[in-house]
């Protein structure tokens, strides 16, 4: 290790130890801001549930750009911030690099893998919850035909997109599924005008409902579906209070509680959470209870619970590289 690598990773552990059990967890958001009504604002969630549950308090940044990411960390770091969570796979090479120049702090990332011992590395079967609000949205429709709109391109995204045909197409097998990704740079998650317009071409191709896996960006989807009359799915967070009677449905995915257990007690290696564990799932509540019919509630618990008995099989796109749909 250089020696000024060295010498701000010794000061840390020194801090950390004279801290010890006190020491203050952290947590740097991605872009999009804490505040950004999916995937960070549910991370955001689970260090205030932790913070209102111990009464003790932590510390947070939002990055504003790319280049922001490893000072962040390292500052947190430098302060002997103990555990610190990056959120977001974007931030992997970043948690890497920092805790490896900080053996002696705990890491844990969010949908990265950073094999590291003082790192945990937490990912989520997003496919298995995609699985669910595809069948919820094939039942939905219609038209026979559902959309998709993604953010950035990448496996990540085109997993929840695989999982989201697969369970369309169980629902009904004649399904037409419309995709589209919002762009291939961090900005895809935070265009609203862009995800509206994604939303409305395929509206006009005859989609009468679209799940958007685009961050900040599905703002713009939900509202063109509540103006064009449309169903929405929301993502990541539950977004069903966003449109009340737009929105048929969220994929949830539990980064809240990512964060409030990574908070607890770091636990290195690689974590996986799906239906089983309570990862994912549907969001169900007053502001989709009318839409969501008896029929269609019994299918999906039907379909939760042969994917977590194994007889359901949903493809997962990042092990596979390919989707079957």
């Amino acid at each position: 290790m250089a020696a000024s690598l060295i010498r701000p990773a010794l000061a840390a552990a020194a801090l950390a130890a004279s801290l010890g059990a006190a020491a203050t967890p952290a947590v740097v958001y991605d872009l999009g801001g804490k505040f950004d009504k999916s995937f960070n604002e549910a991370a955001y969630r689970g260090a205030e549930r932790w913070k209102q549950e111990t009464g003790k308090t932590y510390l947070d940044f939002e990055i504003a750009n790319a280049t922001q990411r490893e000072q962040a960390m390292r500052r947190m770091a430098d302060r002997g911030a103990n555990p610190i969570v990056g959120v977001g796979f974007s931030q992997g090479s970043t948690v890497a690099k920092t805790a490896k120049a900080y053996p002696k702090l705990q890491f844990a990332i969010i949908d990265d893998v950073v094999d590291l011992p003082n790192v945990q590395s937490i990912l989520f079967k997003e496919h298995e919850g995609s699985f669910l609000v595809g069948m919820m949205a094939a039942l939905a429709s219609k038209t026979g035909k559902v959309g998709f709109v993604g953010g950035m391109d990448i496996p990540l995204i085109r997993k929840f997109q695989c999982g989201y045909a697969q369970g369309a197409r169980h629902a009904n097998p004649k399904v037409e599924v419309l995709a589209a990704m919002t762009g291939t740079t961090p900005a895809a998650w935070g265009d609203p005008a862009r995800g509206g317009e994604l939303a409305k071409a395929q509206f006009a191709k005859g989609v009468d409902v679209v799940f958007a896996a685009a961050g900040g960006t599905g703002v713009g989807v939900y509202q063109a579906a509540k103006d064009a009359g449309k169903l929405a799915i929301g993502v990541d967070s539950n977004q069903n209070h966003l449109q009340p009677g737009t929105m048929l449905t969220s994929m949830v995915k539990r980064v809240d509680v990512a964060v409030f257990n990574a908070f607890q007690g770091v636990k290195p290696g690689v974590s996986a959470l799906g239906l089983k564990e309570g990862g994912v799932d549907v969001a169900m509540d007053e502001h989709n209870a009318k839409l969501v019919t008896p029929e269609m509630k019994a299918k999906v618990d039907a379909a939760r619970a042969d994917i977590i008995a194994g007889r359901i099989q949903v493809v997962d796109y990042m092990a596979k590289n390919a989707c079957p749909i």
